[in-house]
């Protein structure tokens, strides 16, 4: 693989630290959820970041190969869905669940769009194997 780009940041605190791009241009207060036992201050956590980045990055990959087939996805949602909790043996999981919704394309287009832009997106396929990832095509 040839890198194009590198993203860099550097937290300190962890959970209840800062989070800081190497630019300048993130800089994020973290905060533990109170489900997982925070006391509730604001502050963003690393599941909210997971699922921003995941939905922007599968857009991005949903309007790619929308592009090359002449479709408009340039209205498109994705809702990302980030799940956090115990798994077997100790430690702590991942599931995924993003909601695709392609405004002025038939479903059966939509599902398919949405399986290309799974197969393309560099979340995708980082994931793939290592966690359960649901996409459900909301057309």
């Amino acid at each position: 693989m040839k890198i194009l780009y590198t993203a860099e940041t550097t937290v300190h605190g962890g959970r209840e630290g800062e989070a800081r791009s190497s630019d300048g241009n993130l800089v994020v207060k973290l905060a533990t959820p109170k489900e997982m036992g925070g006391t509730g201050e604001p502050g963003t956590n690393p599941e909210q970041l997971f699922a921003a980045g995941y939905a922007a990055c599968f857009q991005s990959a949903l309007m790619l190969v929308a592009r090359r087939q002449h479709v408009d996805a340039g209205k498109s949602t994705i809702v990302s869905k980030v799940g956090i909790g115990p798994i077997a043996g100790g430690g702590f999981g991942l599931e995924v669940e993003l909601h695709i919704s392609i405004p002025g394309v038939d479903h059966e287009t939509a599902e398919k769009l949405v399986e290309q832009a799974h197969q393309v997106c560099p979340y995708s396929n980082a994931t793939r194997g290592n966690i359960p990832v649901t996409l459900v095509v909301e057309n």
